[in-house]
């Protein structure tokens, strides 16, 4: 664990770099809400640590919470007004040394991203959000901002019993629970309004996905595309949870978890890594 100075207060992180030392890129991971970083790889099965080429800094919310990009959050992120994009930028300013960086995050942590994309873009290539979505436009914590087009990929369960795939506003006890609130777009909805910013235009083009997992769940990708434009993807899993995909299954109260869809191995392909 590292740990770094943000306005007077100490921040910690995980970095974990290839073997070699040697890395090409950054990849930012910011965790769900009460996690922390060990936790993560736990949930994860470790499985972001090992993309070719990049250093992973997990990075570890106040208090398990990010002061992510909803206006209805209460959590002490939040109440307390905790400068997590500073956090972010500053340990961009001491791993990546000038290398491209990304940012990866599920649920409170995919709403991180979500607010990364809209509030400071210079600070990443791309962004992938897992079981999160784009606020509604009264919800958003950050409007109004110059757009900057940017690579977005989503991954979203229609099972999700905590982030409704559909939208809207979360069940009353998960508001209670995560302490959250306010109306939220559906994960298409979500992928449409970042192709939009994007300015893509075409279509988007849906593919199902080969089934091999043994979680009983299946998963799609649509696609925006358009020449000139950075894509934005969206994956959806089936029966899936508020989970994040790959080999490691989450705890049964939080719904199926694909196995025939690695998030980390989809985040590498995705931007290329």
């Amino acid at each position: 664990m590292e740990s770094i100075d943000v306005g007077g207060r100490t921040r910690t992180y995980t970095l974990v770099t290839p073997d070699s030392g040697d890395y090409d890129r950054l990849l930012l991971v910011f965790h769900g809400s009460t996690q922390n970083a060990g936790v993560f790889r736990k949930f994860t099965g470790d499985s972001f640590d090992h993309l070719p080429g990049t250093a992973v800094a997990y990075l570890d919310g106040f208090r398990g919470n990010w002061n992510d990009a909803r206006k209805a959050s209460r959590f002490p992120a939040r109440t307390q007004d905790i400068d997590d994009v500073a956090f972010a930028e500053a340990v961009v300013k001491r791993a990546a040394d000038g290398r491209e960086t990304y940012a990866a995050g599920y649920s409170n942590g995919g709403g991180m991203v979500i607010r990364l994309l809209h509030e400071r873009p210079d600070l990443i290539a791309g962004g992938a959000v897992i079981a999160a979505q784009q606020p509604a436009p009264d919800n958003l914590l950050v409007p109004g901002l110059p757009v900057v087009p940017k690579p977005v990929l989503l991954i979203h369960g229609t099972k999700d019993r905590i982030v409704p795939y559909a939208g809207g506003e979360m069940a009353a006890w998960a508001r209670v629970a995560f302490r959250v609130g306010g109306g939220m777009l559906s994960a298409p909805e979500t992928a449409a309004y970042f192709a939009h910013r994007n300015g893509i235009t075409a279509p988007p083009v849906t593919t199902e996905l080969p089934a091999g997992g043994r979680s009983r769940t299946t998963v799609s990708r649509t696609d925006h595309r358009q020449d000139g434009r950075p894509p934005v993807t969206l994956y959806t899993v089936h029966g899936g949870g508020h989970t994040i995909p790959g080999p490691k299954p989450s705890p049964a109260l939080m719904g199926r978890t694909a196995t025939d869809l690695d998030a980390a191995r989809a985040i590498a392909g995705f931007f290329g890594f």
